[in-house]
């Protein structure tokens, strides 16, 4: 007998397994940045998947250290270390800037490194073109640091024609499917890689 997978998000959740807590970053910095409103939506679409915990780290609101204090294996401890190391996902809201993605997400990801590892990440990026430079490039990036990128990831062309009055981002009910469909698999990685990170060595 044949079974489809439920396209469902909550269908992939593990009823007896701690909730995940998921750190969903804001990336851009910028004055007048459209991606609160999408980070919004995307917490408003975990909110409806049990068995997550969310915490949004906006890099607007945090401070890193100093580049000068970083060098290869450490440097001070940042004020959202404990944050990313208490994370077991990742879902990283970023714009597309000059075919990557900005450099205030690049500091996060350099200013850390046992905190990301073996964790999965999902991607929503943005743009004129739908943010795909971005994703490809952070993809890249991830892989370095040992963590597992969904093959699943969003890529949102113009979202800033899809914000209401109150500047939300309200998308066709298609896009909204297909973040649920990432965030199910996501979920997936996470109680894979929080059962290996317990029970199996990495090797060096």
């Amino acid at each position: 007998m044949t079974t489809q997978t439920p396209q469902n998000s909550e269908h992939f959740v593990n009823p007896t397994r701690s909730p995940t807590r998921v750190a969903v970053v804001c990336a851009s910095v910028r004055d007048g940045r459209v991606c609160p409103s999408i980070a919004d939506w995307v917490v408003t679409t975990l909110e409806h998947t049990s068995g997550v915990e969310i915490d949004v780290i906006d890099l607007a609101q945090i401070t890193l250290p100093d580049d000068s204090q970083l060098y290869p294996g450490g440097g001070p401890e940042s004020e959202v270390a404990a944050r990313i190391d208490a994370a077991g996902a990742f879902v990283f809201v970023t714009p597309e800037y000059n075919h990557s993605y900005p450099a205030s997400l690049k500091r996060l990801i350099d200013w850390h490194y046992s905190e990301w590892k073996l964790k999965p990440a999902s991607i929503v990026a943005y743009g004129v073109q739908g943010g795909y430079s971005a994703i490809e490039h952070l993809r890249g990036v991830l892989a370095e640091l040992n963590m597992v990128t969904t093959r699943r990831c969003l890529g949102l062309p113009a979202p800033w024609l899809s914000l209401d009055d109150a500047d939300r981002y309200v998308p066709g009910e298609s896009v909204t499917e297909r973040l649920k469909l990432s965030l199910a698999e996501l979920d997936w990685w996470a109680g894979v890689l929080t059962d290996a990170r317990a029970d199996r060595s990495f090797p060096n």
